[in-house]
């Protein structure tokens, strides 16, 4: 680890050991070393828009919207190289959540979750991108996953 010293004035100092309370970390250094990376991954998001990504999709929808359900599912059968899982869950009699597991292209990853936050009827859409560096693997990390039809499979590994 590298050690660095900043200075922040009293009221962000105290500003920042509230959230640090707030939202559970040990310590400063936790805390600050989650706002880097969530920074530096936002300003890699916008300079490598090409690269690949795993990434969270959910929204809340209105199931009783004309035909939305359906076309909510055929875009995510019509993005099927985008979509890995979909979680789906009743909130009351009207209202659903909706959380999708989508990894692949960022630029294709993207364009899909904007055209599902699109659809009239779906409300509080959020997307939460991670880059990852993908890279086809076999049995020599040391560890296999078996699967019937292939030895290869491939590893999604956060950029750092």
């Amino acid at each position: 680890m590298e050690r660095i010293t900043i200075s922040l004035d009293e009221d962000l100092a105290s500003a920042f050991d509230a959230l640090i309370a707030e939202r559970g970390y040990r310590n400063r250094s936790e805390a600050m070393r989650d706002l880097l990376r969530r920074e530096l991954e936002n300003a890699r998001q916008r300079s490598e828009a090409d690269g690949e990504c795993v990434a969270t999709l959910s929204y809340l929808y209105n199931h009783h919207e004309r035909d939305l359900a359906e076309r909510l599912t055929g875009l995510q059968h019509d993005h099927h190289d985008l979509t890995v899982s979909t979680l789906h869950a009743h909130l009351d009699h009207d209202n659903c959540i909706e959380c999708a597991i989508l990894r692949g292209p960022t630029a294709g990853v993207r364009r899909f979750a904007e055209s599902i936050m699109a659809e009239s009827g779906v409300r509080h859409g959020s997307l939460n991108l991670i880059s990852v560096e993908v890279s086809a693997s076999s049995q020599a990390h040391g560890h296999s996953h078996p699967h019937p039809h292939s030895a290869h499979h491939v590893h999604y590994r956060p950029r750092s």
